[in-house]
């Protein structure tokens, strides 16, 4: 590890308060919600699993939604409909011929301009196979470990150990992601943050289109920097494999990726590499840590710790809510979905379904292993998954190792789970270490 990160990964800068607070996200989105909506999400499940109305509107709650330029039309508001049980979200997610994620379209004037995330078959297969092979779990539990994540967890734990309380949402949780994916790429240092920083702004700001597009710029040419550098000095990292990938897309043969295209995969993995593993390894902690005989029996038998990273994910994934767009008619569980409707698949509560799992309100550590869908399902699931599940066990084996007695901070406000319904994380983490 460069010091550049190691220094990095240490340091008091400001932006780890500015980029990592989930509350102060929400805000900042529009989209906070100060109830706890599983609550919500029972009571609606029961008035049936397949529901006419955004996800939002199903609950109660005020309205907001990721995709508000897409489903507020010249002739009104698309229409909605919300799945929110298992069966039915497991089908949604496996109609990629009728349900589209080109929903997530970014740039609607140029098809190059499209992420994996906004694309269909064939386009998504041919793309998402250019990186893939990066990202299996052989390569996840070795490579990604052996070269970024050990260190950067060593570096926390030891400046860690030179305190006797902290709070693991700023100071472990927000860094261990951010890092990783970002030495990854390429960047270092202090540059993770200015990134991504740039990265959040550019996908929209209260400052208005003006600090977007500034925003917009700054990704973009920090981006092409490190493409130019690579080009020219190929190393270990994600923008060299890509530079040398080849895609192979019926009518248009085989062809090495664009610098526009690897500007765009490079988005979406610093975007989701450095936000969705931060939130969630924050509610894992927080699950180990609010029940004392979870923490130990973790402690005791590391075998329960992926176990234990996998119920996170079913008990309360930080993304709670996929969009599809409805290209063709179809039908979920029996309800007719008209063409150019939006389909919200609330994982949240396909993963709390009692007609898949017993009490599936509680956090259990020792439930039988099922398959949930806090990661996606199908064509389009995760495709970091595998990074992001490593950076969770060896953050928590690390803690453990050197803080087996850790424990919430009983002077400190009680943490709680907190966002808009559309992500979730820990409101802050204060623990004693020792």
């Amino acid at each position: 590890m460069s010091n550049a990160i190691a220094d990095a990964v240490k340091s008091d800068d400001a932006l780890y308060d500015e980029l990592y607070d989930v509350r102060s996200e929400a805000v900042e989105l529009g989209n906070l919600v100060e109830v706890d909506p599983f609550g919500l999400i029972e009571a609606a499940r029961e008035r049936g699993p397949v529901q006419e109305g955004y996800l939002r509107e199903v609950l109660g709650v005020p309205f907001w939604h990721r995709h508000r330029s897409v489903i507020e039309t010249e002739k009104g508001r698309r229409k909605g409909f919300t799945v929110l049980s298992f069966a039915e979200a497991e089908a949604a997610f496996r109609d990629n011929a009728r349900l589209s994620n080109r929903i997530y379209h970014m740039n609607p004037t140029d098809d190059r301009m499209l992420g994996i995330l906004e694309m269909d078959n064939p386009e998504h297969f041919a793309h998402r196979k250019a990186a893939q092979s990066l990202f299996i779990k052989p390569r996840a539990v070795g490579m990604w470990r052996d070269r970024w994540i050990n260190d950067i967890v060593n570096a926390i734990a030891e400046n860690l150990g030179t305190k006797s309380r902290a709070e693991l949402n700023m100071e472990l949780c927000a860094r261990v992601p951010v890092h990783t994916i970002s030495a990854a790429v390429g960047l270092r240092g202090d540059d993770a943050l200015i990134f991504r920083k740039a990265l959040i702004a550019s996908m929209g700001t209260r400052k208005g289109p003006q600090a977007q597009m500034e925003a917009m710029a700054t990704v973009s040419r920090m981006s092409m920097e490190q493409i130019e550098i690579r080009r020219k000095t190929p190393g270990d990292d994600i923008i060299s494999w890509l530079i040398a990938a080849e895609v192979d897309i019926p009518d248009e043969g085989k062809r090495q990726l664009s610098d526009a295209e690897i500007v765009t995969f490079c988005r979406l993995l610093l975007l989701a590499g450095g936000g969705t593993s931060w939130r969630q390894m924050g509610i894992l902690l927080f699950a180990l840590l609010d029940d004392r005989e979870r923490w130990e029996a973790v402690r005791s038998d590391r075998k329960l710790l992926e176990p234990a990273v996998q119920e996170s994910m079913r008990w309360n994934p930080n993304n709670p809510v996929f969009s599809r767009l409805a290209i063709a008619d179809t039908e979920i569980g029996g309800v007719a979905i008209p063409e150019g409707s939006v389909v919200d698949i609330c994982l949240a509560a396909a993963n709390r379904d009692p007609l898949r799992w017993d009490n599936p309100g509680e956090f259990d550590i020792h439930r039988p292993a099922k398959p949930h869908i806090g990661f996606g399902l199908g064509a389009h699931m995760c495709l970091g998954r595998n990074v992001a599940e490593s950076e969770m066990v060896v953050a928590v084996n690390a803690l453990m190792d050197h803080f087996p007695d850790m424990r919430i901070d009983p002077d400190m406000p009680a943490p709680f789970i907190t966002g808009g319904i559309e992500q979730r994380g820990i409101s802050a983490l204060h623990v004693v270490l020792k």
